[in-house]
């Protein structure tokens, strides 16, 4: 009877297993078609002559970081570390040649979830560098770009994620993280699990790391010719709003499938990341309107995007209540945000800081006040919001400080600036020798 009760449940445990890795997959191909939609999100805003370019650096991030992280990113973002804090096992043999073998790659060893996991964090580390690439539109090198992404992926993304989503429970040797937030372990990485920074699926990982990188590439590449409000307006609206469709339906894998379980946190994610950003959309539609005048349909997209931003850290310990709150304070901030580029002076062309980075930030701190169990209004403790702060602003420093540098590095050598007249030209033509409309080529 014994013998027939542990079958039972071991044959319930590797259902569960099962289904939790069919979920993983099924949710990183969601994440994945997400890059293909920030490139149709930042092709319909650039200009027609732009419109190739710009998705050609999504696409480009889709080809570099994948097959980077199948070398040696996964193993730099996951690896275990020795008793000196080295991260061991990174190097390209163990991720090609035995996937199935006894190192970290697979989580559980010899099963799907395992793998499942990796090719899910595969797609947070590329839609990640495509992020960045709005900040330079209608006048970066794809070639520099390219060198930059897989530069920026190994030098700043990798250690980053380690920082946030790596969590080696069990494995006494890992020193990567200290436990500052008297959890009582040390395992994985300084900001989540030393530091106790809640960021649940990439708030800083994502948003804020791309953001501050997205603002450093900005400096580095100066302003477009012209640069001023309304210089350039989207040249094609619907294909936009097409990009922020599909960016909320693969949201639904980014948060609720970083729980990497079909369960009641996996449920609790997907309803927030439907509530929030359709109550961003409506914060900034209403600020858009006191502001402008008129509310716009980019403004809507925008809106739902800055929400998505915001509750990605959050999803996993807010009320839907709460979640929707954030959403209209989100969309406020954000819809006012974006014109900080004109009054500071920076050329963030298609708002990547004022939307990823601004949200990112907000969507962080909010759970200091208001993440069930931990901020201070249910806690009366300020140590959450202290350590949200903590970790979202070391991630900007360091993203930022790394961005520039490797930025500046690549545009003092090879050049990541396009000459002034390929720019009045169009990026299209001068970089790719292609025209994404077969139209009158002085639109």
């Amino acid at each position: 009877m014994i013998s027939v009760l542990a079958d039972e449940a071991s044959d319930f445990a590797t259902a569960t297993t099962n289904i939790n890795a069919l979920w993983l997959l099924v949710a990183a191909a969601l994440v994945l078609l997400m890059t293909p939609g920030v490139a149709f999100f930042y092709g319909g805003m650039v200009r027609a002559k732009s419109v190739v370019n710009m998705m050609m650096m999504s696409f480009g991030a889709i080809a570099l970081v994948a097959v980077l992280w199948v070398i040696y990113g996964y193993s730099m973002s996951f690896g275990e570390s020795d008793s000196a804090g080295n991260i061991t096992d990174w190097w390209w043999p163990h991720v090609l040649l035995n996937p199935f073998g006894d190192n970290f790659l697979v989580n559980e060893i010899g099963s799907a979830k395992g793998l499942a996991f990796v090719g899910f964090q595969a797609t947070f580390a590329i839609i990640t560098v495509a992020l960045i690439s709005g900040a330079i539109a209608d006048r970066a090198k794809f070639g520099a770009w390219m060198v930059f992404a897989g530069v920026w992926a190994t030098l700043v993304y990798f250690p980053v994620a380690s920082w946030v989503f790596n969590f080696t429970t069990g494995n006494p040797t890992n020193t990567l993280g200290w436990d500052w937030g008297n959890h009582g372990y040390a395992d994985g990485g300084w900001s989540v699990w030393g530091l106790g920074v809640n960021d649940f699926a990439g708030g800083t990982a994502v948003h804020i790391n791309a953001g501050a990188a997205g603002l450093a590439l900005a400096l580095v590449l100066g302003k477009r010719i012209g640069f001023a409000k309304g210089m350039a307006k989207p040249h094609n609206v619907p294909l936009t709003m097409l990009g922020a469709s599909l960016l909320w339906f693969g949201w639904f894998g980014f948060n609720a499938g970083s729980e990497a379980a079909v369960d009641g946190v996996a449920g609790l994610a997907w309803i927030n990341t439907l509530a929030a950003p359709a109550a961003a959309t409506l914060g900034w539609l209403i600020t858009e309107k006191i502001k402008d005048g008129k509310p716009t349909s980019i403004g809507a997209a925008s809106g739902a995007v800055s929400g998505l931003v915001a509750i990605t850290p959050a999803c996993n310990i807010l009320s839907p209540g709460w979640g929707i709150v954030l959403g209209l304070i989100t969309g406020a901030i954000c819809a006012l945000a974006i014109d900080l580029k004109y009054k500071l002076g920076f050329d963030d062309s298609l708002d990547v800081v004022g939307v990823h980075l601004v949200g990112g930030m907000v969507g962080t701190l909010y759970i200091g006040f208001f993440g069930t169990g931990i901020g201070l209004i249910d806690s009366g403790s300020w140590y959450q919001l202290a350590a949200q702060a903590i970790g979202a602003f070391g991630v900007a420093i360091y993203s930022f400080g790394m961005a520039f540098i490797i930025g500046w590095i690549i545009e003092k050598t090879m050049g990541f600036r396009i000459k002034s007249e390929e720019e009045s030209a169009g990026v299209d033509v001068t970089v790719h020798g292609e025209e994404s409309y077969a139209l009158d080529p002085t639109i």
